[in-house]
């Protein structure tokens, strides 16, 4: 457990394993690190596991300026990680809120990404009334935890209901510097992906599958795994099944 300060905003990351490539994992919006915590033991055995918490989240800062959330402030703290780890490269990934920022970290810092596991989430939109129809549900649930609080979070899918946060407040900022969007970039970036990727998504994640059927057809060359019986945290609700499909994919980039 670790304390990365970035200009002022302490980031909180843990590092398990001290052998083979990094993985960076990101967790998805109101979530925290915490929710990788059946990874920990299967993904770190030959690689070096990083984990974190976003800005607004879990024990990391919530700094009360709205201008320090943002998508660049986001792909920015995960490259100040890698840096503080002594990673040059690393395997990307992360699910929902966090699958999106691996793919904007990939937009920017290409040359620093091994491979990318993208797991129920989704790439934006093309269609700029889409992107407000999103924007407008994202700036309700900032509403919603101004007004309801930390309570909002019982009401959430599982890696929600399970994460400790210090206060409302910084979801509330996340929600409306991060995860609305501005533009369709990290969408159009898709097919420019050079590296090996795979699209992950809980069989019941019903919001999730049309847009990772998506980018499993749009990133060349992207594996696709369907976690059977599995919601929108499809790594706790089935993590048996979970792991083994990335355990799969880690093995063939060894192979390759």
């Amino acid at each position: 457990m670790a304390t990365l300060n970035r200009e002022g905003v302490d980031l909180y990351y843990q590092v398990h394993g001290d052998k083979g490539p990094v993985i960076l994992l990101t967790h998805g919006y109101s979530a925290t690190s915490q929710m990788w915590e059946g990874q920990v033991e299967a993904l770190s055995k030959d690689h070096k596991l990083v984990i974190w918490d976003m800005r607004g989240h879990g024990q990391s800062d919530s700094p009360e300026d709205p201008a320090l959330y943002s998508e660049p402030a986001t792909v920015a703290d995960m490259a100040a990680l890698l840096d503080a780890v002594g990673a040059g490269t690393a395997i990307v990934g992360g699910l929902s809120l966090g699958g999106y920022m691996s793919l904007a970290f990939n937009r920017v810092h290409g040359d620093r990404v091994e491979a990318l596991l993208i797991i129920d989430t989704g790439p934006g939109y093309k269609n700029d009334q889409a992107r407000e129809g999103w924007n407008k549900t994202s700036l309700k649930t900032a509403e919603r935890y101004e007004i309801e609080g930390l309570a909002l979070l019982e009401k959430g899918s599982a890696e929600r209901r399970t994460a400790r946060h210090k206060s409302a407040k910084g979801l509330a900022l996340a929600a409306r510097g991060m995860l609305t969007q501005r533009d369709a970039g990290v969408m159009a970036s898709l097919p420019e992906i050079k590296v090996p990727a795979i699209v992950v998504v809980g069989s019941e994640d019903t919001p999730f599958l049309a847009a990772s059927d998506y980018m499993a057809a749009k990133i060349p060359g992207a594996k696709k795994a369907i976690i059977e019986g599995a919601g929108h945290a499809a790594n706790i609700d089935k993590p048996e099944a979970f792991n083994a499909a990335i355990l799969g994919f880690l093995s063939g980039l060894k192979q390759s």
